[in-house]
């Protein structure tokens, strides 16, 4: 019985982290589809380990995938502060929108959190944030801005950091929110697309920095799921690459209409079903 549900448990958490990390960059809200999984099936992990191993793996490969990007900036901002070369300012003003982009995030969260997830988790909301997010990625299907990574502005950078904080809620995507604002501010699709996933490291890894002291106090049973929530990092981090990799190609091609009905179909029927 107890190998049973031990294999249970592993399956469970392969399943969640490959999940987690697949729905994590593309604008259809990962932790939307969480609660989703949950009421339908009734699984789901209690403990922090879960969380903080699959948010810590998405966090991974979306570094992988911008490493290049990251790197120059790097180098760059570094370069502008202590030279002032004139052809690093745009890299170092990118960072620092980053940074004005991430605070609102911070401070909503800070205050709204228990109230998000004590009033705002339920199904039925997740229904109707869905058909938000699918609304928003309607609008913006064929918009095509100008702006580069040189012609971001301070209130362009405080408009997508709100967006990024309503998507606090589940239901509301992540991804969707920020590249919607992004992109209703005049960014260009590659540019949206790169300052929103830039703008999910310093959130990322803010959440996995706060929560890793509670790793060990908040799990009793972390010798028991160690194996499981390693191989749920491992899956979130596959699911997570591929799954932006895959995002990234549809962005270029402009085909965002195919996740706003997504978003409906997946809305309407938990209204109506669940």
């Amino acid at each position: 019985m107890e190998t049973i549900e031990a294999f249970w448990l592993l399956i469970k958490y392969i399943v969640l982290g490959l999940l987690q990390g697949f729905t994590e960059p593309i604008p259809i809200s990962s932790s939307g589809h969480l609660v989703i999984v949950r009421e339908l099936f009734n699984v789901s992990i209690d403990g922090l380990s879960f969380e903080i191993m699959v948010n810590f793996g998405s966090l991974l490969a979306v570094l992988i995938i911008y490493r290049h990007d990251i790197y120059r900036l790097v180098e760059n901002g570094i370069r502008y502060i202590t030279t002032r070369a004139e052809d690093s300012k745009s890299d170092f003003q990118f960072i620092l929108f980053l940074v004005i982009a991430t605070i609102p995030t911070g401070i909503i969260g800070l205050l709204f959190e228990d109230y998000i997830e004590s009033q705002l988790s339920g199904v039925a909301v997740v229904g109707f944030t869905l058909l938000i997010t699918g609304a928003a990625l309607w609008i913006i299907r064929n918009l095509r801005g100008r702006k580069n990574d040189g012609g971001i502005t301070i209130k362009d950078a405080i408009i997508v950091g709100f967006a990024q904080s309503v998507a606090l809620v589940p239901g509301i995507s992540r991804s969707g929110a920020t590249i919607v604002a992004a992109m209703l501010v005049g960014m260009k699709t590659e540019t949206a697309l790169r300052f929103s996933f830039l703008l999910y490291i310093p959130v990322s890894l803010g959440i996995s920095v706060l929560s890793a002291g509670d790793l060990i106090s908040g799990d009793s049973n972390l010798s028991v799921v160690a194996i499981p929530a390693i191989l749920a990092f491992a899956a979130s981090i596959v699911a997570t690459y591929y799954s932006l990799r895959w995002f990234m190609n549809i962005m270029a091609r402009g085909n965002l209409k195919y996740f706003a009905y997504y978003c409906f179909a997946v809305g309407l029927l938990v209204i109506l079903f669940l």
